[in-house]
């Protein structure tokens, strides 16, 4: 297909369920005001755990979108994602009916799925026989039913998917429903991620193998990426979804747009299990194929939403990645970590980023950095420490990494 036939790809719909507020107007106002979502785990006793706190989504209730009986049936992912799903398509002011609906696809991602159901039910395994499980464990667990339940809830029956990439599942789901789009096997895709991991072998997993932070004594100071004194990540949950709009279809119905998206890049470092490769090689050329992607010099990129784990190995990474991808300009452009104030949603991450990373172009500011007290001195780049700045942002970027080497960058731009 040559470039004259690609369809123009806007992002028309966005929703949000995290640590900072359920809806999209109280995950913004948290951003741009550098409020702080992160305290002492509640889901759980966590008083035997190494890390005891986390970015927990709170005061969400899912009878709010579905009724009691499917609200049981939905492990807390799906739930997550069927929500922040309905709050897109109404932000968008999409009516999916029999007339389009088979142009309306989804693909929603997540790392590890139904984590709380898998657990639950095999105490129940454990103490009371197999006879006593539930019937509704395995579609409760599986990790494509957020993008399943979402096509029933929403009517939607497009292509449909569920990509699973560890941290880069959320933006690896937005990049795949951007090439649809762009190609022309759906009008509209709604795309992003969803994860519910903070449960005691979650939280006991990631702490085993010391990549979450101990800073017990201080959780509100625990995310601090690009910080010398990070010392792990912190784990959150929730769930970020776009509409990817045609921009055809955007226009014939007239629909509010965002931002529109314009370059895709994936990559993997094929070198570690867990680790970034420390030259960033991967990291760099996946930042350089979504900017070739869209026909974007490195001179035009304004902001760039990081991966920013708060890790001692990813920081210093992606700033290598940074610096190689855009040369001198990586010193022009502001860098910021949204991770700060929610916590890593692992799978669900790269949906409230890129959701974050839209909704920074179309107010023109970027959010911050909190936590940056004593940056790196191998993290010397712009990223906006401490408050959100106004910014004129033409193209910005927003980069998700995995385990198992998994690296995706996202290209939007300001539409015009």
């Amino acid at each position: 297909m040559t470039n004259s036939q690609l369809k123009r790809v806007v992002v028309t719909g966005l929703g949000a369920i995290t640590p900072l507020g359920n809806t999209l107007n109280e995950y913004w106002e948290g951003l741009a005001s550098g409020r702080n979502g992160i305290d002492f785990i509640t889901h759980f006793d966590a008083s035997q755990h190494r890390c005891r706190f986390a970015g927990e989504v709170k005061g969400f209730d899912p009878l709010d979108y579905v009724d009691r009986k499917e609200a049981q049936r939905m492990d807390r992912f799906a739930q997550f994602g069927v929500a922040a799903s309905l709050q897109t398509i109404a932000d968008a002011q999409l009516v999916i009916n029999e007339l389009n609906a088979d142009l309306v696809g989804v693909i929603i991602g997540t790392g590890i799925g139904g984590l709380k159901i898998l657990e639950e039910q095999q105490e129940i395994y454990l103490n009371r026989g197999p006879s006593r499980c539930s019937p509704f464990m395995i579609p409760m667990m599986i990790a494509n039913m957020a993008a399943g339940l979402t096509a029933i809830h929403t009517g939607a029956k497009g292509p449909n998917s569920c990509t699973v990439t560890a941290c880069a599942a959320g933006s690896h789901a937005i990049g795949d429903a951007f090439r649809l789009v762009q190609r022309g096997y759906a009008k509209a895709m709604i795309c992003g991620g969803t994860e519910a991991a903070i449960t005691p072998l979650g939280v006991g997993g990631f702490a085993a193998a010391r990549a979450l932070s101990t800073r017990n004594d201080d959780p509100k100071t625990a995310s601090r990426p690009f910080d010398k004194d990070r010392d792990g990540f912190v784990m959150g949950e929730g769930a970020g979804v776009l509409l990817l709009e045609e921009l055809e279809h955007a226009l014939d119905r007239g629909a509010k747009i965002y931002a529109e998206m314009v370059g895709y890049g994936m990559t993997c470092d094929a070198y570690h299990m867990t680790a970034p490769v420390p030259d960033g090689r991967g990291a760099t050329r996946a930042m350089e194929l979504a900017l070739a992607d869209g026909g974007i010099p490195p001179e035009q990129v304004s902001y760039i939403n990081a991966h920013g784990t708060s890790t001692e190995a990813n920081d210093v990474t992606e700033t290598r990645a940074i610096k190689k991808a855009l040369g001198e300009h990586a010193y022009n452009i502001v860098i910021s970590s949204t991770k700060s104030m929610t916590g890593h949603l692992l799978g669900g991450s790269g949906g409230i980023e890129a959701v974050a990373t839209a909704l920074a172009i179309a107010n023109d500011r970027v959010p911050p950095t909190i936590n940056l007290a004593n940056p790196d001195p191998q993290c010397d780049l712009d990223y906006v420490p401490k408050t959100s700045r106004p910014l004129e942002i033409d193209v910005a970027l927003s980069n998700s990494f995995g385990f198992g080497g998994h690296n995706v960058t996202l290209a939007f731009r300001k539409y015009r």
